[in-house]
């Protein structure tokens, strides 16, 4: 079931309540992670958490806790959770303020801690490969927030998603003011071609993903050559496959871009590989 901490205190789902003062939600003036747990054990906490604190430096908001308090609070969330595989989602507002957006109003940053189920699209369409369209809302500006602070303001992937919907495809890519290929409303992108895996570097202005990097490791292992590098649509639209990544995600192929066939349509066999070996990575 869902379990909800908040400053110090215990929740449902139904119990769960902030401020209309917060300045997360009012401002989006915040950061947060999304982590997996698997068979009972949280996968990546440490890198999670430095991430989370490293956003909140970034943004000059003080986490009133320790970070390895803070794990024990996340660590205790899924075991009261009851489930042996969730997403978690730890939150830090700037706190309670008043209707200004001077952050000097909020005296304490507020700390929530979110553990439920998520899925993000139904195993077949996982079997099948996901529809992705080329979104016209682009990521934010690189210069305007740094894309390596995971802050609470997603209203351009939001709309990104949207434009998804809308077109009646799976996802949407998002690209860069230079018209690049970033990544996805919630997710790292990786193309393959022969044996080599290509995803957009990070100087490119896109999050540094957990999941993503993770994957480039087990491709490598598998023997690919992994690099870095800019990528355009005519990448994907001519790669033998494609992929999504990250922690809601996981691994989600892509079996069609902008009205085209990627590969054979469906997952292929590299990033069948690629799957297999991170579910068998994360059970470890």
């Amino acid at each position: 079931m869902a379990t909800i901490w908040i400053d110090g205190e215990w929740h449902t789902r139904e119990t769960a309540r902030v401020s209309v003062f917060d300045h997360g939600l009012l401002y989006g003036d915040g950061v947060f992670e999304g982590i997996r747990a698997y068979s009972g054990k949280v996968f990546k906490l440490a890198d999670h958490l430095d991430r989370l604190y490293d956003s909140a430096h970034a943004v000059l908001l003080e986490i009133p806790m320790e970070k390895a308090a803070f794990r024990k609070v996340i660590e205790e969330a899924v075991a009261r959770s009851g489930l042996q595989d969730a997403y978690i989602r730890p939150i830090v507002t700037r706190g309670v303020g008043d209707l200004g957006v001077d952050p000097r109003k909020c005296p304490r940053a507020s700390m929530i801690v979110i553990v439920d189920e998520i899925k993000i699209w139904p195993a077949e369409r996982l079997e099948q490969g996901l529809s992705v369209i080329t979104a016209g809302t682009p990521i934010p500006h690189r210069e305007s927030l740094s894309p390596r602070v995971k802050s609470l303001n997603y209203l351009s992937h939001c709309m990104a998603k949207l434009e998804a919907n809308v077109a009646g495809a799976d996802e949407a890519l998002m690209l860069d003011a230079g018209g690049h290929v970033a990544e996805g409303t919630g997710q790292n992108i990786f193309v393959v071609k022969g044996d080599t895996v290509r995803t957009p570097p990070l100087h490119a202005g896109i999050l540094a993903g957990i999941t993503r990097k993770v994957v480039m490791e087990l491709a490598a292992e598998a023997g690919h050559q992994v690099r870095e590098e800019i990528i355009n649509r005519f990448d994907i639209y001519t790669a033998d496959e494609a992929f999504l990544t990250g922690t809601a995600s996981e691994i989600a192929p892509i079996a069609r871009y902008d009205g085209r066939k990627i590969g054979c349509g469906k997952a292929g066999p590299k990033t069948r590989d690629l799957m297999q070996r991170f579910r068998e990575y994360v059970r470890r």
